[in-house]
C-alpha cells in the first residue's frame, strides 16, 4: 500500500489491535521525522464514519523538560473517555537547531525548524489517516514552553482554535505592532506570511493560568547573567526570530500583565490564578481542562 493506512480500511473490530484506537504509539512525522507525536483515541467510541459529529482534538504542548507524554496519566484518559475526545501531544525534540538548543519550537520559526507548520502537517497527518477526528478547529493546552508555544500560535492561527488554554510561560509575545518577532508581531507578514488579526483572536475563548506562587525568575537574576554570557557567540549566529529575551520577572506578573495589554485590544481571556502552587504543571492541569470542558461539550453539540 502506498498511501498510509486509515481507519476506513480496517474493519471497527480490528481498530485496536492495528493501534489505531487507545494509545496510538509516537509516529514520526512524514515531512520532518525529527518531529513526532501520540495520539489517545478512546476505543468504544471512536466512528471513522462519524454520525452526527467527529470526535472534538485536545492537543497538550509540552514545556521545555519535554515531559510531554501525559497520555498514560488517569487524569488525561478519563477526561478523554468522558467526553469523549481525542487527545494528541507533540514531541518537539531538544538540540534540534544545535546541541544546546532547548527553546527553537517555542518561537514557531527558527533556522531549522517551523513548528507551527509541524503542528498543522500532524493534524493533516491525523485527519487522513483518523477521518472522525476533527482537525480543522482544535482545543490547545501548553503549560510553561508550551504556553509559549500556544499563546504564539494563537496570533497566527486563531481561525484553527475552538478553545485555548495558556499556562505559565516564562516569556511571551506581546501583541506590539512596533517590535519584532518574537518580542511583538511587526513582522509576522514577512516571517509567516500571516497577518496578525485582533479581530479574529477576540473570537477565541482564552483561559490564561498561573500559580499563586510562581513568582520567581527560573533560574535567578545570577543565572541569566552567567547564560547570557556563555552563549553569547552562539546567540549572535540565531536568527532575530530564535532569539528569547531573559527572564526578567516571575510568571505571575508575566501573565498578569498579558492578560491587562490584551484588554487594550478587546481581547478578553480568563486568568486563573491558582492558590498555593508554583510551577507545577500536574497541579494547574486540573484547571485547564475544567476550563476547557464545556467549550468541547458545546462543540460537541452543535
Amino acid at each position: 500500500m502506498d498511501r498510509p493506512l486509515s481507519t476506513t480500511d480496517v474493519p471497527k473490530k480490528f481498530l485496536k489491535a492495528c493501534l489505531m484506537v487507545g494509545h496510538v504509539p509516537l509516529r514520526a512525522l512524514a515531512c520532518d521525522p525529527r518531529v513526532s507525536y501520540a495520539l489517545y483515541i478512546p476505543p468504544t467510541r471512536y466512528d471513522a464514519d462519524p454520525s452526527p459529529t467527529k470526535l472534538p482534538l485536545l492537543v497538550w504542548v509540552h514545556g521545555t523538560g519535554r515531559k510531554w507524554n501525559t497520555l498514560y496519566e488517569d487524569e488525561m484518559v478519563s477526561f478523554a473517555d468522558r467526553m469523549p475526545c481525542a487527545i494528541l501531544t507533540p514531541l518537539f525534540p531538544a538540540g534540534l537547531d544545535g546541541p544546546n538548543d532547548l527553546d527553537s519550537y517555542k518561537m514557531l520559526h527558527s533556522s531549522s525548524l517551523r513548528s507551527d507548520q509541524a503542528l498543522l502537517e500532524i493534524l493533516d497527518e491525523v485527519a487522513a489517516r483518523w477521518p472522525g477526528i476533527r482537525t480543522d478547529r482544535t482545543f490547545v493546552m501548553g503549560f510553561s514552553g508550551g504556553g509559549q508555544f500556544a499563546h504564539r500560535f494563537l496570533y497566527l492561527y486563531p481561525e484553527r482554535l475552538a478553545g485555548l488554554s495558556v499556562g505559565a510561560p516564562g516569556r511571551v509575545t506581546a501583541l506590539n505592532l512596533s517590535k519584532n518577532w518574537p518580542e511583538g508581531v511587526a513582522n509576522t507578514k514577512k516571517l509567516f506570511n500571516l497577518d496578525v488579526a485582533p479581530d479574529n483572536i477576540r473570537k477565541v475563548p482564552i483561559q490564561l493560568v498561573v500559580g499563586s506562587e510562581d513568582n520567581k525568575v527560573h533560574g535567578g537574576e545570577a543565572f541569566w547573567s552567567w547564560l547570557e554570557n556563555f552563549r553569547k557567540e552562539e546567540i549572535e549566529k540565531q536568527p532575530e526570530t530564535a532569539r528569547l529575551s531573559r527572564m526578567e520577572n516571575g510568571r505571575l506578573q508575566i501573565l498578569e500583565e498579558l492578560h491587562k495589554s490584551w484588554k487594550t485590544y478587546g481581547i478578553d481571556s480568563q486568568l486563573d490564578i491558582v492558590p498555593g502552587i508554583a510551577h507545577e504543571a500536574v497541579k494547574a492541569r486540573p484547571y485547564m481542562l475544567r476550563f476547557i470542558e464545556p467549550l468541547m461539550q458545546a462543540e460537541i453539540r452543535k
